[in-house]
């Protein structure tokens, strides 16, 4: 009885994938090590049918080729005492560039992500505080960004996910 079984090193040893070029082990690897990064190599070799050597030269590769680009902590803001979170719209003056928000919103500790967006806003940003009047002064300290022609907040009641 022949069994088929997939390449285990499909690219050259020196190659990076490109994002379409990931096959399916290398797609089971990074959703493992979004899972749970701390697995082991051997952990994560087990359930793609590889070796702990094979899969490091496999994440190796995807670092290389910036898919992964590097390995987090995941904390719950509230467990910290930053209970309180919103989500922000920024309408910017006409010459406001993208690099010009991500510097402001660098400056922010409760600026959490902050994205560019299609509408009539120009940028949204996420805000993390402590509590009502906490989120009001960060709400207030990024009205005053000299680029801020106005906001619109929407605070969050709970998450759903």
């Amino acid at each position: 009885m022949s069994r088929e079984t997939a390449p285990t090193e499909p690219l050259s040893a020196h190659a990076e994938p490109a994002p379409g070029d990931l096959d399916e082990i290398d797609r089971r690897i990074v959703a493992a090590l979004m899972n749970d990064a701390r697995q082991s190599f051997a952990t994560i070799g087990a359930s793609v049918a590889l070796s702990a050597p094979a899969v490091k030269r496999r994440v190796d590769r995807l670092r290389a080729a910036g898919i992964i680009t590097g390995f987090t902590a995941v904390v719950d803001p509230s467990r910290l005492g930053w209970t309180t979170e919103a989500f922000v719209e920024l309408f910017c003056t006409g010459r406001t560039n993208p690099d010009q928000i991500q510097q402001a919103a660098r400056k922010h500790p409760e600026v959490t992500a902050a994205c560019t967006v299609t509408g009539e806003a120009d940028a949204i940003v996420q805000l993390r505080a402590k509590d009502m009047a906490h989120l009001e002064q960060a709400l207030e300290r990024l009205r005053a960004e000299p680029f801020v022609t106005r906001t619109k907040s929407v605070v969050v009641l709970s998450r759903l996910t």
